[in-house]
């Protein structure tokens, strides 16, 4: 039973973490337009600066998530053999 419980959770993590993606690609793609506008308003270093931290925070809210899935999982499987 607790193996079965662990493979459905681990199977639940993997599919939100591919939705979570999913969704994050789908919101570059929405802010791409605005990024590139910030572009065209002159180039200006603070213009660059705002790009880069839009997706610096993009990247930033796919990455943590994957990385705590990946805890989650192995702290899973270290309880499930315990």
């Amino acid at each position: 039973m607790t193996a079965t419980l662990h493979m459905l959770l681990a199977a639940l993590l993997k599919i939100g973490a591919v939705a979570f993606v999913l969704n994050e690609i789908r919101g570059l793609v929405l802010a791409a337009p605005v990024i590139y506008g910030l572009y065209l308003s002159g180039g200006t270093p603070m213009a660059i600066w705002i790009a880069a931290c839009s997706l610096g925070g993009i990247a930033l809210s796919v990455i943590v998530p994957m990385i705590a899935v990946k805890k989650i999982d192995g702290f899973m499987k270290r309880r499930v053999a315990a």
